[in-house]
This record gives structure tokens, sequence and C-alpha cells, in this order.
């Protein structure tokens, strides 16, 4: 027979419900929050406008809060390698044996581009013309001026001032410098010889700018000025970009269509350990300065729920984050080289007892 509750005990039991089901609620924001491990990086000025997109839209989602120290990426592969923070990042790849050195694993993100950007009074974005060979001489300091027989063959129509040209280049480790050059010197025998492809160089003149920003900064200060960004930096700042003749003589403009055609001639499931540059491709289509960007982290974690949530994270931008990539002219990685990728994460990144970290 059913029990028959007082009104008083129908309160009492409702209040006791409502307190349980608060305290168990409790509970669990406690639990959620007791889990959340929030994450730092460091490294790359490249990427820095999707990943603190991506972060902002993640901690959102899942409360976790990703912390990206845009340093370049000398600062980046510094500070993995000393273990100070829970991922690197580079623009410039590691080669298999340096990977191996400093127990690391690599990875790409997204895919972007480097563009010459320019302060020449009277004349916008896009409608500057360059070749490889005549932008490695402007800043191997062999053409000194604006009115240069050499820029103004490929630009006919355009008034050129008879102005110097001043060139503005990174002053810190950098994977952009890294891709910039790296290019100059597939395209020109004295670059690659007198001056070489990595994140630091002996520039053969010009003014030095911390970061991506700082080199924006300058060119949008320096009348008369050249230098080179990532292309979000370009695009947010307003600041006019130079139309580059690629590998098949055709002149494209930078974007994401551009750099999409490029980036399609990357072979990442040959490339080992990731390793992968993609400056100068063929292709009618292709920006010829175009890159990937890169993840660095140790293969055995000493910390497995930080490395966890880094993968967690990375797992977010890839299936969650393309629009936001693309918004600011990224090229997301196709789901074949995503899986790729997690398939390596799973074989390959471990807890100190063998066990995979990301499952």
């Amino acid at each position: 027979m059913p029990s028959i509750l007082t009104k008083s005990e129908k309160q009492m039991r409702n209040i006791t419900r409502s307190l349980t089901g608060a305290i168990a609620a409790a509970g669990l924001v406690f639990s959620i929050s007791a889990q959340a491990v929030d994450i730092t990086g460091a490294g790359a000025t490249f990427p820095y406008p999707i990943y603190s997109k991506w972060a902002e839209a993640y901690n959102a989602k899942t409360g976790v809060k990703m912390n990206y120290q845009s340093i370049g990426s000398g600062g980046g592969i510094k500070q993995i390698q000393n273990k100070t923070v829970n991922f690197g990042a580079s623009d410039k790849p590691l080669t298999p044996a340096e990977l191996d050195k400093d127990d690391l694993l690599q990875f790409p993100t997204v895919v972007g581009g480097v563009v010459p950007v320019y302060n020449i009074d009277g004349i916008a974005t896009g409608k500057l013309r360059l070749n490889g060979e005549v932008l490695a001489n402007i800043f191997l300091k062999k053409i000194t001026k604006w009115d240069d027989a050499a820029i103004k063959a490929l630009n006919p129509s355009l008034a050129l001032p008879s102005a110097a040209i001043t060139i503005v280049h990174r002053s810190d480790g950098s994977g952009t410098t890294f891709n910039f050059v790296n290019y100059l010197s597939k395209v020109s025998e004295e670059w690659k010889t007198k001056v070489g492809a990595d994140t630091s160089v002996s520039w053969p003149a010009g003014v030095g700018g911390k970061g991506n920003e700082g080199v924006a900064s300058y060119v949008q200060r320096i009348k008369g000025s050249i230098g080179y960004v990532e292309y979000a930096y370009a695009k947010q700042n307003g600041m006019p970009v130079a139309v580059m003749q690629n590998r098949e003589g055709e002149f494209v403009k930078a974007g994401y269509d551009s750099f999409r055609a490029a980036a399609k001639y990357a072979e990442w499931e040959k490339a080992a350990g990731f390793y992968e540059i993609i400056t100068n491709e063929p292709g009618k289509e292709s920006w010829p300065i175009a890159a990937a960007t890169f993840i660095l982290i140790h293969k055995t974690q000493e910390n497995p729920a930080a490395a966890k949530e880094v993968l967690n994270f990375f797992h977010y931008g890839y299936t969650e984050g393309d629009k936001m990539a693309e918004s600011l002219d990224y090229v997301p990685l196709p789901d074949n080289v995503v899986k790729l990728i997690e398939k390596h994460w799973s074989s390959n990144i471990k807890n100190k007892d063998g066990s995979a970290v990301w499952q």
C-alpha cells in the first residue's frame, strides 16, 4: 500500500531532492573543473592569428585555456627543447634527425603564405609585380631604388618613384624568415651561396623587426620600404602586397586560393617526420612562398594530462576550426592528412609506462 505523505513531508522531500540535485550538479562542475588542464605553447608568429582564434573558441567550449607566446620559431624550438612549455611551434620543420635528438614529434596544422609587403606612395596592393630574381636582388642590396630598370621591366605601367628602397627583415629567429629565404635560395644562386636559408641569416642590409608584428609595423612607418610577413598580418593591417611571378611564369595574387593551389603538392604521407617545405611549388595558380606551420611535442610525456589536452586542442582546430582558418586565409589540412597525423599521435606519444596518450 503506498505511503501517504502530509503536505509538510512532501515539501521536505522536494527540498531534499533539490539539494541532492544541486550537490550532484556541483560535484559534476567540480569534476569537470578538476579535469580541465590549461596548456602553454610558444613559438612561431606566423600562425598566431589562427591559434589565438582557436584558443578563444576552445576556451568557450571546454573551459580550457591555451596560453600561446608569439615569440618566433627559434624561441619556440628552444622552449620545447627545454620543456618550459607543453608544445612548441615552428614554421621551419625540423629534420627527422633533429626530432630524434630531442625525443620530439612534429606535425603540421595549417598552410599559409609569406608575402612581400611595401610602402610606396600611390601604389596600391596588388599593383606592384615582382619575381624571385628581382626580390632576391632587392634583399641582396643589388637593386637600391624603386625605379630600377629591373623593377620597371616588370611594371611598365607604374609610375615608380626614384626613391631609395629600405629593407625590413626579422631580427629574431623566425620560421617566416626561413620560408622566405628558402624561396630566395631556390630562385637565386647568389642568395643561396652568399646568404642561405635558416631561421636567422646574416642580412646584407636592412632594419630588423621582432616578429611578424614588428616587420609589419616598420613597413607601415617607413616610406619606400619593403619587407615580408605572413599574409594574415598584411590583411589585418591593410598593407599593400606584391603580386609574385611563380615557377610557371604566372603572376599570382596572395590569398587562400593561391596558397591552397601550392598546398596540394605537399606529399605528407611520404614525408618522414612530416618534414615538408612547399616553397616554389609547381602549378599555374600556386603562390611561390607558401608554407606550412608545425607543432612540436615530446614523444615521452612527463605530463600526459597536459599533452592530451594539447592534442585535444589541435583536434578541435582540425575538426571544428576550418572556417576560422579560412577567414584568415589559412588553408586547413585535408581530412586524410588529419587522420594520418592523429594516427601518428597514437603510435608515438606515450606515457612513461608506454601507454598511448592519444587513443
